[in-house]
C-alpha cells in the first residue's frame, strides 16, 4: 500500500465511525450502557474501546508513551463519547495526510501497555488499527441489532458506492 492508499483508509474508517455513532444515536441511555455481555459490555463499551486503540496508537505513532487505555467510564453518555470519536478520526485523517512513502517504512519503537518494548514499521500499524475497527464496529452491529435497533452498513464497498455517487452528481 502506498500513502494514498492508506489515506483512503482513514478517510473510509472515520466515515464508518460516523455512520456507526449516527446508528447509536437511536438508543436510549439505558440501552447504550446495557450489559449485553459481549466481549465489551455495551455498546458505549465497544465505542470507547475503539477510541481507547485509535487514542492509544496515535499517542505511540507521536512518539509520546500512554500509560493506559482511556477507560470506559470517561464516557457517561453517547454525546461525550461521539464528540471523541470523531475528534480521535479528525487527528488520524489528519496524521495520515501527513505522510509521505519513507514514513510508511519507517521503524518506530513503542511500548505496550504491559511496557514490553515492541519495534516495527509504521505501515503494518496503521493496517492494524484500522482492521481493528472494522472488527470492533462489526460487534457493535451485533449490538444494535440485538437492542433492536437498525445498524448501519459500514462495508467498504459502501463507502467508495457514497463517494462515487457524490463524484457523479
Amino acid at each position: 500500500m502506498d500513502v494514498a492508499d492508506f489515506r483512503a483508509l482513514y478517510d473510509y474508517n472515520a466515515w464508518a465511525n460516523r455512520r456507526t455513532l449516527d446508528a447509536c444515536a437511536v438508543l436510549t441511555r439505558d440501552q447504550f450502557l446495557q450489559d449485553m455481555k459481549s466481549s465489551f459490555a455495551s455498546v458505549r463499551d465497544t465505542l470507547a474501546h475503539i477510541y481507547g486503540a485509535e487514542f492509544v496508537w496515535l499517542e505511540r505513532w507521536n512518539l509520546r508513551v500512554p500509560a493506559k487505555l482511556p477507560s470506559a467510564a470517561d464516557f457517561p453518555d453517547f454525546e461525550s463519547i461521539r464528540e471523541r470519536l470523531i475528534e480521535m478520526d479528525r487527528s488520524l485523517v489528519d496524521f495520515v495526510a501527513s505522510l509521505n512513502s519513507e514514513a510508511l517504512s519507517r521503524n518506530l519503537n513503542y511500548a505496550l501497555l504491559s511496557g514490553k518494548a515492541q519495534s516495527g514499521p509504521l505501515a503494518p500499524m496503521l493496517l492494524h488499527l484500522a482492521n481493528h475497527s472494522t472488527y470492533h464496529r462489526g460487534q457493535v452491529t451485533t449490538l444494535l441489532r440485538q437492542l433492536g435497533a437498525k445498524a448501519a452498513s459500514t462495508d467498504l464497498i459502501a463507502y467508495h458506492r457514497e463517494l462515487a455517487a457524490g463524484a457523479s452528481a
